[in-house]
């Protein structure tokens, strides 16, 4: 199976510089058979459980400290004659001299470093060479920064923006942060929404997708980049280090979708509700003049819909997958520690794959199937998001087990309090009835029975039902409520208001 940086070579060579099969055979080394596969790809979307799983921390390759030194010499030999350029022997034996001490790799792996480097390096490109000239069917790409309210929370968010050139139409997608996942889930949302894809795209050497801008103009591009781009079938293009004004259609945009679609701040209740309203916000903007032709934008776009590329069969699934470790208390970190997630108790300690998307985090399992799923944190400050019916489930089941005592340390105060204030003889049966709280309504709900029953100094799991039960009398459905064991058959449940909350405060005690 080849790389994505091979399959590219061989669909850029096919589709984007016409060469034919037996051309890009002959420079490759593959068979014409595995070149025709590749060519007649028609999606990159990772399905197999082999092409998701990530290997855990493995031994790491000795060459490693030694790649930066090799590559600084076959960056200076562009300045030279190719003959006097480095072999793969010749930069073994000077790395012997230059690190007597330290360095220990063999003659093969240093040689097929050099090989592949050399490639890279050498092999040129066009991406630094810029038309000016707006051809219909082209985009440019960028992100905005802009703050909205979701359900009432302020972001900090990001949008991006696309822009087509030729008839200044542009469409845009807003999220709470700027990463790979965010760029390829608008990008694939406007693709679908447009009915067609960009011949042409043009990108700031942003690091989601940029590694490394070599000194030949060629750019080194992230796997995942190669994957969606091969998926869609579209050329990328980059801009000149320093030249974002080289994509200055976009660049305009991004300011004028923010005075004209952001202003007043933004307030909704579900942001992929609110990105379907600006996509149609955006498709209605075309019906202006454009800035410089005496025509409207909408018909001007058509031109640029003439000359799009068809959609693939299969839309692009964007997402990333990571292999992470477990703590011992069942969470997890990303963005460099700041956000924190729960995972389940089984995983506690274990490594597992995340799948990320532009706005959720889930926990998988060795089979690669769901097991917990979280809303994606964004921001610069610390924040986290766990899920506790898992860990309610396992404590039930083990209350008083050694291995999840420190896990019960980080149940909430308020769930805390009431646990420690209880019998070990209730504990089971609270916890129990606790998850099926959560289950049946949400892990809040069961936080604010369980403050209430310990300021009621209840502690019983047959009292927290009917506390949860009165609590929540609006709407209530009495055949689906949670009541107390021996209970369930009564036909009907009229509570007498006024005496229940003396009953309660009394403990219990039937003489009041």
């Amino acid at each position: 199976m080849l790389t994505m940086t091979q399959i590219n070579t061989i669909r850029t060579s096919y589709f984007e510089q016409g060469k034919n099969v037996a051309e890009i055979s002959r420079e490759t080394g593959k068979d014409r058979k595995t070149i025709e596969k590749y060519i007649s790809q028609e999606s990159f979307n990772k399905t197999t459980p082999e092409q998701i799983k990530i290997a855990g921390p493995g031994r790491p390759n000795k060459l490693n400290k030694f790649k930066e030194t090799i590559d600084e010499w076959l960056l200076e030999d562009l300045k030279h004659k190719r003959k006097q350029r480095h072999t793969g022997k010749r930069v073994f034996v000077r790395l012997g001299n230059k690190f007597p001490d330290t360095f220990d790799c063999g003659y093969k792996t240093v040689s097929n470093y050099v090989t592949a480097r050399r490639k890279e390096i050498y092999k040129g490109s066009n991406d630094c060479f810029v038309k000016l000239k707006h051809i219909p069917g082209e985009a440019q790409v960028d992100f905005g920064a802009a703050e909205f309210y979701e359900s009432g929370k302020w972001y900090d968010g990001k949008y991006l923006a696309v822009s087509f050139p030729h008839s200044n139409q542009g469409y845009m997608q807003l999220f709470k942060g700027e990463n790979q996942e965010c760029l390829f889930e608008g990008l694939a949302t406007i693709f679908t929404y447009i009915g067609g894809v960009p011949a042409r795209l043009w990108f700031d050497n942003t690091a989601t997708i940029v590694t490394s801008v070599l000194k030949a103009g060629e750019r080194k591009l992230t796997e995942d980049f190669i994957r969606f781009k091969n998926h869609y079938m579209f050329e990328s293009v980059f801009c000149n280090r320093g030249k974002g004004n080289e994509k200055g259609n976009v660049e305009n945009k991004v300011g004028y979708f923010r005075r004209n679609l952001l202003v007043p701040v933004p307030s909704f209740e579900s942001l992929e509700e609110y990105n379907s309203f600006l996509l149609g916000e955006c498709q209605d903007d075309g019906d202006r003049n454009h800035y410089a032709k005496d025509e409207k934008i909408q018909f001007l776009h058509e031109d640029d819909a003439r000359n799009m590329i068809s959609l693939p069969k299969e839309p692009f699934n964007p997402c990333r997958y990571e292999r992470i470790k477990v703590n011992t208390y069942g969470r997890f970190t990303l963005n460099k520690g700041l956000h924190e997630y729960s995972a389940v108790p089984k995983l506690a300690g274990e490594y597992t794959t995340i799948k990320l998307t532009a706005n959720k985090v889930t926990v998988l399992d060795g089979n690669l199937k769901e097991v917990v799923s979280h809303d994606r944190l964004y921001g610069s400050t610390r924040q986290e998001s766990i899920k506790w019916l898992p860990f309610l489930n396992q404590l039930a089941a083990k209350p008083n087990a050694i291995k999840y005592s420190g896990i019960m340390d980080k149940l909430p105060d308020q769930i805390k309090e009431y646990l420690n204030r209880s019998t070990n003889s209730e504990k089971s049966k609270l916890l129990k009835t606790l998850a099926q709280i959560g289950e049946k309504s949400s892990f809040e709900k069961a936080v604010e029975a369980a403050t209430e029953a310990s300021r009621l100094e209840t502690f019983d799991s047959d009292s927290l039902k009917a506390i949860y039960a009165y609590q929540n009398m609006t709407g209530l459905n009495l055949a689906e409520a949670i009541v107390p064991e021996g209970l369930q058959n009564m036909k009907q449940i009229i509570p007498v208001i006024d005496a229940f909350d003396v009953f309660l405060k009394k403990g219990g005690d039937m003489r009041c």
